[in-house]
């Protein structure tokens, strides 16, 4: 019985330590409160600025004494216009030029009816009238000093500003 007893002492010491000590709990570790995340940045996109156009408008020519439109030239005035309705904003000047043939006043005046005859009939197609401003040089400004070559004194350019 003396075994029993001893038997019995240690399995009643045994729970005892184990009703005291326990089973053991799970270890949870607190963690560290989680800040909310960062409010979305307000993006303000500005729209992306218009694409700039490269013009590259043609120079037309006139006959001898003349500020008519030429038919060949109408062509090249159709180009710049379809040219012109990519760019709405810009600001042309149309320069008149002439042979020097003739006095110097007589070829302003005709310079300057050549650009506005340009101007006139760019606004026909449907250009704003607004968007050119017209000069003439006259013969101030000659291509060729040849009298063989003068026609190509005879025209208009057009300066995008």
């Amino acid at each position: 019985m003396k075994t029993t007893a001893k038997l019995l002492t240690v399995t009643l010491g045994m729970l005892l330590v184990l009703t005291m000590v326990g089973c053991p709990k799970k270890c949870v570790t607190p963690t560290e409160p989680v800040a909310p995340p960062p409010p979305p940045e307000t993006i303000t996109e500005t729209p992306p600025a218009p694409p700039k156009v490269e013009l590259n408008l043609g120079t037309i020519h006139f006959d001898f004494d003349k500020s008519d439109i030429r038919p060949g030239d109408a062509t090249i005035l159709q180009g710049n216009y379809n040219q012109l309705k990519m760019a709405p904003k810009a600001q042309v000047t149309i320069e008149g030029y002439c042979d020097p043939i003739g006095t110097s006043e007589y070829n302003m005046a005709l310079g300057m009816r050549r650009a506005e005859s340009a101007k006139a009939y760019l606004v026909k197609l449907g250009a704003d009238m607004n968007m050119f401003s017209t000069i003439s040089y006259g013969e101030e400004k000659l291509v060729t000093q040849d009298k063989a070559q003068f026609e190509l004194n005879r025209r208009c350019e057009f300066k995008v500003q």
